[in-house]
């Protein structure tokens, strides 16, 4: 028996798995994702890295399962109890609109209006009970529900963040009658006020909760039956994990799970190396995901909008998403211009260059036909990628509407794929004040290693990290991450007035209920912590700012001064004559678990010279024109390796593209330092 622990992350296009041995041996693969059954995945990626399951101690999962049923619709059916007049609160939503200046556009509820049924009960903003709950209604209501096919039920009432007495009660009534346990309260999903972001988290949790609980109860049985012997983990979208026997219960924490977990091995890493400023950079086949990690800690968000009217307020590593990847679709659109994306060819058929049946250009096919990939060493192809069909398809797609060469007309689908990447990364940097010179890019996933260079210049960031496992990085992320449970209460008082007593017996529930949670899991950990913050604002403000306190010991002064303090540093203004007010009170309760050992990563390997590393040379495109370019291998680069772009370095998960100019070296950790000329 060893204490082996084990990553595996389903992305869009690829299935990652790292595998970690305390002696040492590490494994890494990556298969195909199967989207119809991302279990089938999961158990084809342990194959390929010929895992024993009976030897296994720890396997923590990346799951895409919740993101993707919410954003295909595939998705259970809800019925919806609320209180009377406020059925339409969901649909309403803020009053905008899907296509702000244009006539048409339609929003499709998660809800339909015929499943959201309403009963007398009515409580004011102070909790105080206006209308008894109508017992009889609720009963009627959740029959009715039962019968109309409803596979989850959401009891949302009106301020029940305030006072749950009410949605507590309705709870216990359907439990008599629902056939099943999938019966979501709008107030332990999210203990906040705004009835309608409150009221769309709890309804996204109803629908994905049936969906994540069938691929879970079939991914467990199937590990079971392999010889595993312990609870699987999963990552939530807040980059901490949970047991997966509770999972389900709060299943809206797993939206984002995936990105969530990239975040977390970029902070890990970044706490290594001493680098405390990151942006973070996860290309991989379909998407990529921008985040920051400052002081060694993530962005966190609890104001989220997966879609058009679908705001998810629970805690999670704050991620700008788009739809650029290898995969990503270059066609020329109906006004005449080139367009990369969103479209992607996904897992299949994938791009052409994989032989799977693909025939729309991606970007992945433009890097294969600037020099930039190896024909003959695609991860995932059999025998050497079909070049001619990648050629006919580019020259009849892009070169002929266009007029361009085939040179030409690959470097400008990746140039405009840049700019949308660099577009994601001005959200997550400038938009929020931050000068990205001021940070280190640290790109990963199957396709982030290849654009980072250029990015990093066109943004004036002066270093590019590389990580050890680029490609693979996601599924370090789900065995660095410790156990996290998050918990918000609204108090909405003014300083001036606030109860102290009651602020802090709120965070000592919080905490109590964090910690019965870890408990229950029955996962060791090393230790619990506890983070907390305050949601803040001026009087007549809407706009929130969050600041850190130090727990249940903090006063009303300190929460003047860091609400000021904090207010001065994002809008560089004070206004002392405004009354602050205390919002929300947030707790993060961290359930430690031992780190990888990040270090043997690096490990293995047959290094020898910087000529040893090198296998040859090839013409590849830089800035207009060809370069004869040296190709290394990562692995048998020397640790004190240094040398001067052009250059292409591949290993097994990925390929970094080194622009001329930029000089490479390694770091301790094995990590590829890349400094950017401007």
């Amino acid at each position: 028996m060893s204490d082996a622990i084990i990553g595996v992350d389903v992305g869009g296009t690829f299935t990652d798995l790292i595998y970690m041995e305390p002696g040492g041996d590490v494994r890494i693969a990556k298969v195909p994702t199967t989207p119809d059954n991302q279990a089938e995945g999961f158990m084809a990626v342990l194959a390929e890295a010929r895992v024993e399951l009976s030897g296994v101690a720890n396997i923590s999962h990346g799951t895409t399962t919740t993101t993707n049923a919410l954003l295909e619709r595939k998705i259970s059916k809800v019925g919806l109890i609320t209180t009377r007049g406020f059925r339409d609160v969901l649909e309403l939503g803020r009053r905008t609109r899907p296509t702000p200046y244009g006539l048409l556009g339609k929003f499709i509820p998660l809800v339909p209006r015929e499943l959201r049924l309403e009963v007398p009960e009515r409580m004011d903003a102070e909790g105080n009970v206006l209308t008894p709950l109508d017992e009889a209604a609720v009963r009627e209501a959740v029959r009715n529900l039962k019968e109309r096919g409803c596979e989850s039920l959401v009891v949302h009432f009106l301020h029940s963040y305030r006072n749950p007495a009410h949605e507590r009660r309705a709870v216990q009534i359907a439990a008599e009658i629902w056939p099943n346990g999938y019966i979501t309260a709008g107030h332990a999903i999210l203990s906040e006020y705004r009835e309608y972001e409150r009221g769309v988290t709890a309804t996204v949790n109803a629908c994905v909760q049936p969906v994540l609980q069938r691929y879970l109860d079939r991914l467990r049985r199937e590990l079971s039956d392999g010889g595993f012997r312990y609870d699987l983990l999963v990552m939530q979208g807040n980059g901490g994990s949970v047991s997966s026997g509770i999972a389900a219960e709060a299943a809206v924490n797993t939206v984002m799970s995936g990105p969530a977990s990239g975040v977390m091995a970029a902070a890990a890493t970044a706490r290594a190396t001493g680098i405390e400023n990151l942006i973070t950079f996860d290309t991989g086949g379909t998407s990529c995901d921008v985040g920051l990690v400052q002081g060694g800690v993530p962005d966190v968000t609890s104001e989220m909008e997966l879609e058009y009217a679908m705001p998810i307020h629970v805690p999670m590593v704050d991620v700008h998403t788009i739809g650029a990847g290898g995969g990503s679709i270059a066609f020329v659109n109906e006004a005449g211009m080139l367009q990369v994306g969103p479209k992607s060819a996904g897992a299949e058929p994938g791009p052409i260059c994989y032989g799977r049946g693909g025939t729309r250009p991606t970007i992945t096919d433009a890097n294969l036909l600037l020099g930039r990939l190896d024909p003959a060493g695609l991860l995932g192809v059999a025998g050497e990628a079909p070049l001619q069909e990648v050629r006919a398809a580019v020259t009849r797609e892009i070169c002929q509407p266009l007029g361009l060469g085939l040179e030409q007309a690959a470097a400008a689908i990746i140039d405009i794929g840049n700019d949308r990447m660099a577009g994601a990364i001005r959200m997550v940097t400038l938009a929020r004040g931050h000068d990205p010179r001021d940070f280190t890019l640290f790109a990963f996933g199957g396709a982030g290693p290849m654009h980072a260079a250029a990015l990093a210049r066109e943004l004036s960031i002066p270093r590019v990290l590389i990580p050890a496992r680029p490609g693979i990085t996601n599924a370090i992320g789900c065995i660095t991450a410790d156990m996290r449970h998050d918990y918000v209460n609204t108090l909405n008082a003014p300083l001036s007035v606030l109860d102290i007593a009651e602020a802090w017996a709120i965070l000592e529930s919080q905490i109590e209920e964090g910690r019965a949670t870890i408990e229950r899991e029955g996962v060791a950990v090393s230790a619990i912590d506890c983070l907390h913050s305050a949601d803040m604002q001026f009087e007549g403000q809407t706009h929130l700012l969050t600041v850190a306190i130090p727990g249940t010991g903090v006063t009303v002064a300190e929460l003047q001064v860091a609400f000021e303090a904090a207010y001065l540093d994002r809008f560089h203004v004070e206004l002392p004559e405004i009354r602050a007010v205390l919002v929300s009170l947030h707790t993060a309760v961290i359930g430690r678990r031992p780190g990888a050992p990040l270090e043997v990563l690096a490990n293995g390997g047959d290094r020898g010279s910087l000529a040893d590393a090198q296998r040859g040379q090839r013409l590849v495109w830089f800035a207009g024109k060809t370069h004869e370019t040296p190709i290394y291998q990562r692995h048998r680069l020397p640790a004190d390796a240094t040398f001067d772009g052009p250059a292409i370095i591949e290993q097994l998960d990925c390929t970094i593209v080194v622009e001329p100019g930029n000089q490479v070296s390694l770091d301790g950790l094995g990590n590829l330092v890349i400094k950017v000329t401007p």
